[in-house]
C-alpha cells in the first residue's frame, strides 16, 4: 500500500513506483509459496487457497489505496491483506491458528481481518464481501469522507444475488466502491463457460449504470491505471465502477487440489504471462533493473517470508478459555 496517490502517465512512470510494484509482487509470491509449504507440512488447520498467479490484481489496486480506505476480500485473500499493509509475521501466525495472529487464531486463512489497516475481512462465503463493501461505503458517504472501498471477488460470485443487489444499491446511492472481479476462469473446478453465457463480467456493469472495464490482470500497470480511474471517480462522488481483471490461479482451488479438470497445456500458457515476469522484463528493458538486482529482491523476499513462517511456528496456541474472548454475538 502507498500513501502518495499520484499516478504518472505511462510514458513518464516514476522508476521508484515501478520498483515498488515489482517488490510487492515478489513479496506476495514469496508469501504464498511459504503458505503452500506450511499447508503441505500440516502446520495449519483447514485449506490454503493461495494467490499465486494473481498478484498483479492486489498490488495494482492496493498501491492506490490510502490508510483510511477499506478492503473486502475473499477466501483467497492473503494477497489483498499483504498488499494493503499486513504484517506477514502476524498473518502467518493467524494462518497457523496462533494466539498472536490478527484474529487471535480464530479467523485462520480464510477470515483474516484488521480494521486498523482498513481490512474489513476475508470471507469464506462466495460473494459475501460485496454487501459488506456497500455497507461500509454507505457509512463513508454519510460521514462525508472521501475514502473508498475496494471489493475483491471472483467471477463465480457475479452469479450470486448479493452481487446484483450490491451493485444496484451502490449505483443507486452513488457509493464510493470499486468492485474488482478477479476472473481466474474457475469456480472451484467449474470453468466460467460452464456457468455463464457471457465472456466478460464487466458487461454486467451496464445494467447498473456504472462503468465496466476489462483489463489484463497479469499486467500490474494496466490494473493500476484502471483502478486509478475508478478510485478518482469514487473519491469525487461519481459513484462505483466495476473492473474485471483477467487472470489465472496457478494452483488448484486449494494447495492440495491437483486440478485435473484443467485442459492440458492451459497452465503453461498462462505461466508465460506471469505477472512478475511481465514487469521484470519491462524494468530490465528500460534499464531500471538487472537480473542480479532482481535476484536480490527475490532472495530478500524469500528470507522475509521464511522468517515470518518461523516466527509463526514459535507462537503459542490459544488457551481454551480464549474461546470466550472477542465474542459479540
Amino acid at each position: 500500500m502507498k500513501t502518495d496517490n499520484v499516478l504518472l502517465p505511462q510514458d513518464k512512470t516514476d522508476s521508484g513506483q515501478l520498483m515498488r510494484l515489482y517488490t510487492q509482487l515478489v513479496r506476495l509470491r514469496a508469501f504464498e509459496e511459504r503458505v503452500k509449504e506450511v499447508y503441505m507440512a500440516t502446520l495449519m488447520p483447514g485449506l490454503a487457497h493461495v494467490y499465486i498467479g494473481q498478484e498483479a490484481v492486489a498490488v495494482g489496486v492496493c498501491d492506490l489505496l490510502r490508510d483510511d480506505d477499506y478492503v473486502t476480500s475473499t477466501h483467497r485473500g492473503h494477497g489483498h491483506f499483504l498488499a494493503k499493509g499486513g504484517d506477514p509475521k502476524i498473518m502467518m501466525a493467524e494462518i497457523m491458528g496462533r494466539k498472536t495472529g490478527y484474529c487471535r487464531g480464530k479467523g485462520g486463512s480464510m477470515h483474516i481481518a484488521d480494521l486498523s489497516l482498513g481490512i474489513i475481512g476475508a470471507n469464506g462465503i462466495v460473494g459475501a464481501g460485496i454487501p459488506m463493501s456497500v455497507g461500509a461505503a454507505q457509512w463513508l458517504d454519510r460521514c462525508g469522507k472521501d475514502s473508498v472501498v475496494a471489493c475483491f471477488f471472483g467471477e463465480s460470485a457475479s452469479n450470486q444475488g448479493a452481487f446484483h443487489e450490491g451493485l444496484n444499491l451502490a449505483s443507486l446511492w452513488q457509493l464510493p466502491v470499486i468492485f474488482i472481479c478477479e476472473n481466474n476462469l474457475y469456480g472451484i473446478s467449474v470453468r466460467q463457460d460452464r456457468h455463464q453465457h457471457i465472456t466478460d463480467i464487466a458487461d454486467r456493469a451496464v445494467a447498473y449504470g456504472m462503468p465496466g472495464e476489462v483489463v489484463d490482470g497479469n499486467d500490474v500497470m494496466a490494473v493500476r491505471e484502471a483502478a486509478a480511474r475508478a478510485t478518482d471517480r469514487a473519491r469525487s462522488g461519481g459513484g462505483p465502477s466495476l473492473i474485471e481483471c483477467k487472470c489465472y490461479r496457478w494452483l488448484g482451488h486449494h494447495a492440495g487440489d491437483p486440478a485435473h479438470y484443467r485442459p492440458e497445456g492451459e497452465l503453461e500458457t498462462w505461466k508465460k504471462r506471469c505477472p512478475l515476469k511481465i514487469l521484470r522484463e519491462r524494468l530490465i528493458a528500460d534499464g531500471l533493473l538487472t537480473e542480479g538486482a532482481s535476484q536480490k529482491i527475490i532472495e530478500t523476499a524469500e528470507a522475509e517470508m521464511l522468517a515470518a513462517q518461523d516466527w509463526g511456528i514459535a507462537q503459542p496456541f490459544p488457551e481454551p478459555e480464549d474461546a470466550l474472548e472477542n465474542v459479540y454475538a
